[in-house]
């Protein structure tokens, strides 16, 4: 397990969750599905092309990293890491991928241009079930500039929500990141964070 200097043992444990393999629990049903060669994507925006492109770039450039963790109502702590594992802090965002053959048709898409970037909207249908309930790209030509997601999971006993946030810069590399997010679980109080990060180069 890596140490995280800097953080109190509480928001080092949530940094390590949200970098960590919590994404692999809500994703690996649909990464099975997207793994068919026989079957096409949904034909929404690849999130997973462009998160595996970033880590590649990411890892040989190797920038550091500074994260910002604030749990429940407790001060904000900041931390730098040297040598981020950028698999693993880019983790969690390839929940947001959509781009699967299970999920074609499942949302709708909405395209607007203004000051020549074009943003794209993909809304999750009412009657379609599936923790993503939004994703929006904004792009600069072939450029990725932002990208969010929203995401939301409930049963009986549980609720779960997330806002996922990219930034790139001019030249397609990351800039910074954000997870806002809060969990519910039945007779307890609700837990609320947020996690920032902004690669230093």
């Amino acid at each position: 397990m890596r140490k995280l200097s800097g953080f109190r043992p509480a928001a080092a444990a949530l940094i390590l969750l949200l970098g960590g393999g919590v994404g692999a629990a809500c994703s690996s049903g649909g990464d099975d599905i997207g793994a068919r060669p026989a079957r096409r994507p949904a034909g929404y925006f690849d999130t997973q092309t462009l998160l595996n492109a970033q880590v590649q770039r990411l890892q040989r450039q190797r920038p550091a990293l500074e994260k910002r963790v604030m749990l429940r109502d407790a001060l904000p702590e900041t931390a730098k890491l040297p040598q981020p594992d950028w698999a693993r802090e880019l983790q969690l965002f390839y929940q947001a991928d959509i781009n699967k053959p299970a999920l074609r048709g499942a949302y709708q898409v909405l395209t607007s241009d203004s000051a020549g970037f074009t943003r794209r909207i993909f809304r999750r249908l009412p009657e379609v079930d599936h923790p993503v309930l939004a994703l929006e790209v904004v792009q600069d030509d072939s450029v990725v500039r932002e990208l969010r997601a929203t995401l939301e999971q409930r049963n009986p006993l549980f609720f779960s929500g997330k806002k996922l946030q990219l930034r790139f810069g001019a030249d397609g590399l990351l800039s910074d990141y954000e997870v806002q997010g809060r969990q519910k679980l039945v007779g307890f109080d609700t837990t609320r964070y947020v996690s920032s990060a902004r690669v230093l180069r």
